[in-house]
């Protein structure tokens, strides 16, 4: 009913996306490494719902725009850059200073789930993403393709939400050694703000197609 084919080769095909080093993951070890797992749990949230997004918008068809319009694709490429860069220069600019852990982890939860989802949702590769590759494993003329589209974005978010878990308790202990070193934590900001730079640069940069 759903036309779903090839379904184990889809989850395999998961699980090899969701190991391979990116901004997610680059961004969750940083956030808890940085404000402890609580803080990565909301990271890891964030992203994943962003994955909700693109995947409703591939259901509905939203997603195709952004493969016949060059102004749609422009616009919402050059957003997720400009917050990219954004993020990546307050973590370059920012100085140390002293936290409260109840304080931070409030602020930083939510921060944390806002940044992630907007990077993610503001990234239109992943859109494209979403586009081509869930596809693949419909079979043509599926009686409901959207159902299977969606059982498919779904089964990709469940993969990818146990391994941002995963590396949101990986980086609790990268936050225990920063409170016994906080220098540590100056210059990993400063490694965090010139990845994330770098990654807003290479969205703005990356051409169409």
């Amino acid at each position: 009913m759903t036309g779903i084919q090839h379904y184990d080769a889809f989850l395999l095909a998961c699980i090899a996306l969701n190991l391979t080093p990116g901004l997610d993951t680059f961004y969750i070890l940083a956030r808890s490494g940085r404000e402890g797992h609580a803080v990565g749990l909301g990271a890891a949230l964030g992203i994943n719902a962003g994955c909700v997004v693109h995947t409703l918008a591939a259901v509905l068809g939203l997603s195709a725009i952004l493969m016949t319009s060059a102004l749609a694709f422009s616009v919402l490429k050059y957003l997720g850059a400009a917050y990219l860069v954004w993020i990546g220069l307050r973590m370059l600019l920012a100085r140390q200073a002293v936290r409260a852990p109840t304080e931070t982890r409030g602020r930083g939860f939510a921060a944390a789930f806002r940044q992630g989802m907007l990077t993610n949702v503001l990234n239109p590769k992943v859109a494209l993403f979403y586009l081509a590759f869930l596809p693949q494993f419909i079979v043509p003329h599926a009686a409901h393709p959207q159902l299977g589209l969606l059982l498919l974005g779904l089964s990709f978010i469940a993969t990818g939400l146990t391994w941002s878990l995963v590396l949101a308790m990986a980086g609790s202990r990268i936050h225990r050694l920063l409170q016994r070193r906080p220098r540590i934590g100056t210059w990993m900001d400063r490694v965090c703000g010139g990845v994330l730079l770098a990654f807003g640069l290479r969205l703005a940069l990356q051409p169409r197609g």
